[in-house]
Order: structure tokens, then sequence, then C-alpha cells
């Protein structure tokens, strides 16, 4: 599994809850925090380590944190810190520049600059971010284009910023799923979607190390296909236009993978499948039915394709599974 820490000031006694939450921020990039919930503060989170970079999953009352020039100096880790909101709004200040962020918004700031933050809950709520801590180095954009979108605001809901947003709260929800041997494969991925989603909002795509252009671009494609694994329509022709590229590029993004355009989504489309059919909860439904509803219009097709894939046919495969489970 991969390293996780869960801390909750919930098991301490209310009058250390607050030092608890201070300690962890101090252990990061000090700050001056403050809170009207300061004599309660009942917050969570857990963070999970990816090589070298650490994600982590709060929920907290709310609150508001200041960076000083007289703490960086105390203490500069040289890292930039990206958030996702998840519940609550945030007003953040750095650079001259103050925005407000929303659930389902990024924003970006930098440790090794003064800030403020201001985090306000929902009444009758906690706060929830998920945040990532991103080495300066590790970031293959340039400082002065970074600097520009520093205390902004970017969608987690569209374009790069949506592909992101899942990334993040998978690993964020489920990191059991992953083994220790993930962690530098994921961090590779998540700067790759960070850079990617940074350089869209700057116009400076073409910066981008070409290696790092089309592994977004790859996973951009992927995520298309999952979207739409139930249009019996979807072909590598359809996927290459949507997303502006010829079917040769789209062709030669996949190429040295483990499957084709096409492949891939044979294989997706037979996985979604085979997870219908072992589920007790869809056992009333016809093969044909959960075929037609992950894309495949015929069933001799369906079953020739899935026999070569298991081993079974689809209806041998439920019965099995039903059997196994009884």
């Amino acid at each position: 599994m991969l390293p996780v820490h869960v801390f909750d000031t919930r098991l301490l006694p209310p009058a250390d809850r607050f030092g608890l939450w201070l300690d962890v921020v101090e252990s990061s990039a000090p700050a001056l925090i403050s809170s009207a919930h300061a004599d309660r503060f009942d917050a969570h989170a857990r963070a999970v380590g990816l090589g070298g970079l650490r994600l982590t999953d709060f929920t907290y009352p709310s609150l508001t944190m200041v960076r000083t020039p007289k703490l960086i100096r105390r203490a500069d880790p040289e890292m930039y810190q990206l958030s996702l909101t998840r519940v609550g709004v945030g007003a953040v200040s750095q650079q001259r520049r103050e925005s407000l962020v929303h659930a389902a918004e990024f924003t970006l700031l930098d440790n090794s600059r003064p800030f403020e933050v201001r985090h306000e809950a929902p009444p009758g709520q906690l706060l929830n971010a998920i945040t990532v801590n991103i080495p300066h180095a590790a970031l293959p954009l340039s400082p002065a284009r970074v600097t520009k979108l520093l205390a902004g605001s970017i969608s987690g809901s569209t374009g790069m910023g949506g592909l992101l947003a899942q990334f993040l709260r998978r690993i964020a929800r489920h990191p059991e799923q992953f083994t220790a041997a993930d962690a530098g494969r994921l961090s590779a991925v998540a700067i790759d979607l960070i850079a990617a989603m940074l350089a869209q909002r700057i116009d400076a795509e073409d910066t981008l190390p070409e290696d790092v252009r089309q592994h977004a671009l790859r996973l951009r494609i992927e995520s298309f296909i999952d979207r739409h694994l139930g249009d019996p329509e979807l072909t590598p022709s359809i996927i290459a236009g949507a997303h502006h590229i010829s079917l040769r590029t789209l062709h030669r993004v996949f190429e040295g993978g483990e499957a084709t355009v096409a492949g891939l989504i044979r294989r997706r489309r037979l996985e979604r499948c085979r997870r219908d059919l072992a589920d007790p909860l869809l056992a009333g439904q016809a093969v044909r039915v959960i075929a037609g509803r992950w894309g495949f219009t015929g069933k001799a097709h369906f079953s020739r394709a899935f026999r070569a894939a298991y081993g079974h046919s689809p209806q041998a495969y439920r019965d099995q599974v039903g059997a196994t489970s009884a």
C-alpha cells in the first residue's frame, strides 16, 4: 500500500486539538494560523506519499493562515502548494493577486513567498480540500510563468483541471488500491497533469517537454474513452477528431503501450462488462443488456471477445461467480 499517515484532532481533548493542527502545519511550511474554533478544533487529514510529492486530504473548520517573510526565512521547503477546494470558499492573496476559490476549483501558492489564506466553511459544515506539495524543481515550467498563476483560481471541472481533480480524488479516497511500488509512477502522472493544467492556463503548452505533453495527451484521451465506452460509435477516428489531432498522431501516442487505441477500447469495455456480470445487484439483467450498456452491439461478437479475454462465456463466468459467492 502507498505510505499513508492519518491524524485526527478529535482523538484528543478539545483543549489540545488546535495545537496538534499547528504542529502538523509547522512540519511543512510554518504559518500564523487563527480560528474562531480554536477552543474545539475538530479536524482530520490523511496524507499519502507519492515519491517526491505529498497529497493530503484535509477536513477542518474555518481559519485564517498567513505565511510571513520571517517564517519563510526560518523554514523554506521550496515547494508549491496546489489545493483543490471541495467544500467551502477560500480567499487567497499572494504576489498582489487576490482571488476567491470555490468548490471544484484549484489554487496555486508558492510557500517561498508570503501569502494569506482565509477559509470559510458553509454553516454547520467543515471545509474539505485536497492539497499537493510540489518541489519547485519538479515542475517543468519556468518559475516566471508559474508566478503568473499564483493565488488565482483554476477550474477543476473542465479540461486538464477536471482530469487532474479526478485523479487526485481517486488517490485520496482509495490509496489502498495502489502499492508502494506505484508511488513513483503516480508521482510522474501527477506532475504531468499539473504541468499540463498550468500550461494550458497560461497558453504555454508548447513550452512543456515533449514527453510531458504526450503523456498528458494520452491521459486525456484515456479519460475520454472511459466516459464514452457506452457509445457503440466510439472509434479511433472519433477520438482523434474530438482531440483535434490526426489519426496518425493518435496511434503514435499509443505506440509502445500495452494496447492500440482500438484494443484499449475493447479491453475497458470487457472489464466493465465483467464487473457488471459479477455484481449480484445486476443478476436480473440479461447479458445482452450489460453488453449493450458498454458499447457491444452484437451478442455473438461480445461472447467471442469475452471468451478470448477470460476463458469463459459471459454466462458461464456469471454462473461461476454466483456459485463461488453462494
